[in-house]
């Protein structure tokens, strides 16, 4: 396995091959199978030749369990798949089949979704004591004593999305994000963040010109000679930069599609509707459906299992009257848990590329 470096910044510059990198994000109600789904497309899209990265931005992390693999928070090179099929034959590549592309994992964690967080607080904490409002290194840090504060986990996945866009390295990212609530709130962020920047933004701007006026008077003309560090500036406006190019990134039909996972239940479907109603007010693509866990093949003689198989049959229907302009995708249900690639190659087969 292959990892970069912890704090290894990917720029285009740093990488021989330059791409146009494409986004999927699959979301929904908490244990319909969103890792499943996003592992499963990562080792199709990679099996057909494209770079590939898969990152899970949910806090509780499985997508190290649905790969069998061991994945870290920065991306890790795992095996590149070879084939789809699932017979033992598929060991190694044809002859004249197209070479596959590299497969790439993360997660992000409370560490990382911290430190980015905490970095944009010192910044603050710069302007504020330009002011004579004192805050501290050691205050700063103890805001964040008890752990990440709320919305942290979104603030670094949106960061860490332009980051790994604009590494230029990987064709397709993949998305395994949290449940619904969580989900709305990371798209939702680059506007509220924003807004919360802008204003901040202002206020440095008065505490400045005060700070100066202050100077001005004590020192006089001397006042030009104590300088004045642009740092701080250039690390707000370049954050306020990441989050307007991440929700720029968001809405593009062009390069970005959302995917709402769900299973043949009532209230997935409800908490999906309202899912996919908040994400249109938002202008973020969505164009599929995936619904997980539909039962196919009952068992014979097994009435039990023939009257699921018919209230799954109406539930899809509900589904599709519900959702009469997105492509509806079902996915089957398996025996046992979807883990390690053979199981997820089931999954691969169905799910679109």
């Amino acid at each position: 396995m292959t990892r970069f470096p912890q704090g290894t910044s990917f720029t285009v510059a740093a990488v021989v091959r330059t791409v146009v990198t494409d986004c999927i994000f699959y979301g929904g109600k908490g244990g319909v199978g969103k890792t499943t789904c996003a592992a499963a497309t990562a080792l199709k899209l990679a099996a057909a030749g494209r770079e590939t990265l898969v990152v899970s931005t949910d806090p509780a992390h499985s997508l190290a369990d649905s790969l069998e693999a061991d994945i870290g928070s920065e991306p890790t090179e795992l095996a590149a798949p070879v084939s789809l099929e699932r017979s033992d034959t598929a060991t190694a590549p044809a002859a004249n089949t197209d070479p596959a592309g590299g497969l790439w994992a993360v997660e992000i964690d409370p560490e990382t979704q911290r430190e980015r967080y905490e970095k944009l607080a010192r910044a603050l904490a710069a302007d504020l004591r330009s002011a004579g409002i004192s805050l501290s290194d050691a205050e700063v840090k103890r805001l964040f004593a008890t752990g990440a504060p709320a919305g942290s986990d979104e603030i670094a996945a949106l960061d860490l999305l332009v980051e790994y866009v604009d590494a230029g390295k990987w064709d397709t990212i993949v998305f395994d994000t949290a449940p619904t609530g969580h989900t709305l709130r990371l798209f939702d962020m680059p506007e509220v963040l924003g807004l919360a920047l802008e204003t901040a933004r202002s206020l440095r701007g008065q505490a400045k010109r005060i700070g100066n006026a202050a100077r001005t008077a004590v020192l006089g003309p001397m006042s030009m000679m104590t300088g004045n560090s642009d740092d701080e500036d250039e690390s707000l406006e370049a954050f306020q930069a990441r989050l307007e190019r991440a929700r720029d990134l968001l809405v593009d039909p062009a390069r970005t599609e959302f995917r709402v996972v769900l299973t043949p239940e009532s209230m997935a479907i409800s908490e999906s509707e309202r899912l996919v109603d908040r994400l249109r007010e938002a202008g973020v693509p969505v164009e599929r459906l995936l619904v997980n866990r539909v039962l196919e093949d009952p068992y014979e003689g097994c009435p039990r299992c023939r009257s699921r198989r018919e209230r799954h049959e109406a539930r899809l229907a509900t589904v599709r009257s519900t959702f009469p302009d997105l492509e509806v995708v079902t996915l089957p249900e398996l025996e046992g848990e979807v883990r390690g690639r053979e199981s997820l190659a089931v999954i691969a087969e169905r799910v679109p590329a």
